[in-house]
């Protein structure tokens, strides 16, 4: 599908990159670098061949591989997807289980208002909201940029600057996942408390903590770990905007880059890689609901 939409369908892709003003002479030159004066199905199997040896192809834009590109940006994006996703389970877990453990009382009432509040409110704002405060205000984190994971003496990089760099905007990320994820582990964990050998537990005189952590939790995992898989595929794809907001170099500023350059097989190739991203994380998913449920691992009787 991507190849088609980029590739195939009506319309002439050194077009789109070099304008309406283009002569047809450099339209013919870029077209033969692209490859585009080969016929489609043997341009798809250069392509996929590429992937399978590592060959991406170049940036037209950067004239540079795309394969250097695309690992240069995943050194800001994966860490900042995944400082984002360890702030959104330690929150969501803290605030999921503190309201299911005051279920219809008053602090579950306010949990679940703060976090109806916090998907409604939209990330880019948010972000916005903490440059304000924690940025410009109380200066504690910088507003934006990446000073790299090496220390530089030009520009004070170094893995301390480079997670205060990364630090609001994981947060900022966070807050909507969350809040969504929130409101999954109470429900979860109430379903849960329900059942019969929760019941048994508590009859041999077992604490409420002990129950909650010993049998509840683990029980209540299985559908908390599949959003959890969705969430960190969604951060991996989903940072376009706030690396823009943040000025970040991650993968997702490069997409927009690429879309700005008219870049397309940038665009073709990161959308590729992302896709097949969100398959591997499904896939270790899937593979971890065995791990948490040994119920699963039993054949058919």
């Amino acid at each position: 599908m991507v190849f088609t939409v980029l590739d195939v369908l009506p319309g002439n892709a050194a077009e789109v990159m070099l304008g309406d003003s283009a002569t047809p002479e450099a339209l013919a030159a870029l077209s033969a670098r692209l490859g585009l004066d080969r016929p489609a199905p043997t341009r798809y199997a250069r392509w996929i061949a590429g992937f399978g040896s590592g060959d991406l192809g170049s940036s037209v834009a950067y004239d540079t591989p795309i394969a250097a590109l695309v690992a240069e940006r995943l050194a800001v994006t994966v860490p900042l997807a995944a400082m984002a996703m360890l702030l959104t389970t330690l929150l969501a877990f803290s605030i999921g289980l503190f309201a299911a453990a005051r279920h219809r009382r008053v602090g579950d009432v306010g949990v679940m208002a703060v976090s109806q509040l916090g998907i409604a409110v939209p990330n880019f704002w948010f972000a916005i909201l903490l440059i304000l405060v924690f940025a410009v205000k109380l200066r504690w984190f910088p507003a934006g940029g990446f000073p790299g994971w090496r220390a530089n003496d030009s520009d004070g990089g170094g893995i301390g600057p480079a997670l205060r760099a990364l630090a609001l905007p994981a947060l900022a990320l966070a807050a909507v996942q969350a809040a969504i994820l929130a409101r999954i582990v109470r429900a979860a964990v109430l379903e849960v408390m329900r059942e019969d050998f929760v019941r048994t537990a508590r009859a041999k005189g077992l604490s409420p903590r002990a129950v909650l952590w010993r049998h509840v939790l683990r029980n209540a995992m299985v559908p908390v770990v599949t959003v959890m898989g969705l969430q960190f595929a969604n951060l991996l794809t989903g940072t376009v905007v706030i690396e823009n907001v943040f000025s970040l170099p991650g993968l997702g500023r490069l997409v927009f880059q690429a879309i700005a350059n008219r870049d397309l097989p940038v665009v073709r190739d990161v959308v590729m890689l992302l896709a097949a991203t969100v398959i591997v994380i499904n896939f270790a998913v899937d593979v971890l609901y065995v791990v948490i449920d040994p119920r699963l691992r039993a054949g058919p009787r």
